[in-house]
């Protein structure tokens, strides 16, 4: 197996420390203020554009009035957003859910939980779930807005599982902060390893960056060039399985999920064993053949082929004894000193990351199985 390249997984491995750190850390959104005319004709050439102040305003109005809320509500609604927002310069997100919580029993029961237990919060908005908080039911800017401010919470806290159903049914352009929706749903699918959807969630962000926060534009180019190159069955892949699986044991689950992703990394694994093995063959025939020529040509040519015209001489049966190639066991089958062997030969010739990473892997698996 070819040798990789070691700059580049320190590079995957600092962008990873990268996105996690930033995404568990408070972010505080800034007002936008109103946009000159003369971005009107670039705004149009984009999927999407941040809502200014005004409009933010008139999102709020509009969900509220939806709600049958009274116009002096509303007005005192929007004044408390507005001041949050220019006098304690709050997050965006939240002004915006604090202002309209308390006209919404919907939104006011999902606040609540997402303050009380936040993973719970993200399993009950899950159809399917016996007390389920149906976000549908509002008006929908709230509906997108209340979506994207849960994913963001339960991105910051690593619940990517639980994250990705709060932002995969948001329209960006409905929410008030459609740069948030975008980038916290490229996060969730960057850690999920769904290559095609982070790329095109991220790429839809880059594609406005003047209506981006720089630590978003930033980050998703980082990520953006971090999952690109991943390929399927590689040792980058099975690398970055081992981190989520870890996640997921230091988050406490040990569920089907967990263990079909251990069974994702075994197999995947067996599959790496298994070149190298080929590989190895493939070269020692290469030798063998190398070493009968120069044999041959050594003994003055008596080991040269052989002219097709002529009738080759032997005294052999002909009978050849058969290998028990299907016999072979698997890997989960492996002792556990060769399994140590084809773990050493997988990593032999990797980055120092690498091999860290497969060894803490399965030393974590062995602790939490003791």
């Amino acid at each position: 197996m070819a040798t990789l390249n070691k700059k580049s997984g320190l590079l995957r491995a600092s962008i990873r420390l990268l996105v996690a750190a930033f995404v568990c850390m408070t972010i505080n959104s800034h007002w936008i203020p109103n946009r000159a005319a003369a971005d009107d004709a670039f705004e149009n050439d984009t999927s999407w554009k941040q809502p200014d102040a005004d409009g933010v305003t008139q999102m709020l109005t509009a969900s509220l009035t939806s709600l049958g809320v009274s116009k002096s509500a509303i007005d005192q609604a929007v004044e408390q957003m507005v001041l949050a927002i220019k006098t304690s310069d709050a997050d965006l997100l939240d002004s915006f859910i604090a202002a309209s919580r308390s006209h919404s029993p919907i939104l006011e029961k999902l606040a609540t939980l997402t303050t009380e237990d936040l993973q719970e919060a993200g399993r009950r908005i899950d159809p399917n779930h016996p007390a389920h908080i149906n976000l549908k039911e509002l008006p929908d800017e709230l509906q997108a807005t209340a979506g994207t401010w849960l994913g963001r919470e339960l991105v910051r806290a690593r619940l990517y599982d639980e994250g990705l159903p709060a932002l995969v049914a948001v329209d960006a352009t409905q929410s008030v902060d459609p740069a948030a929706t975008l980038f916290f749903r490229g996060v969730c699918y960057h850690a999920l390893l769904k290559k095609n959807e982070a790329l095109v969630d991220l790429n839809r962000l880059l594609e406005n960056e003047k209506d981006c926060p720089v630590r978003f534009t930033r980050t998703a180019q980082l990520m953006v060039a971090d999952i690109s190159p991943l390929k399927e069955d590689s040792l980058d892949e099975i690398s970055r399985l081992m981190t989520d699986v870890t996640r997921r044991l230091d988050l406490g689950r040990a569920d089907e999920n967990v263990q079909d992703q251990e069974q994702k990394i075994i197999d995947k694994l067996s599959k790496l064993i298994e070149k190298i093995e080929q590989q190895q063959q493939q070269q020692q025939q290469q030798q063998s053949q190398s070493q009968s020529q120069s044999q041959g040509n050594s003994q003055g040519g008596q080991n040269a082929p052989m002219n097709d015209s002529q009738a080759a001489g032997g005294s052999g049966t002909g009978d050849a004894a058969r290998k028990n190639i299907e016999e072979r066991d698997g890997w989960g089958k492996l002792p556990p000193a060769e399994r140590k062997e084809a773990l050493q030969q997988i990593s032999r010739d990797l980055p120092t990351h690498y091999r860290e990473v497969i060894e803490a892997y399965f030393r974590k698996l062995a602790t939490d199985r003791q």
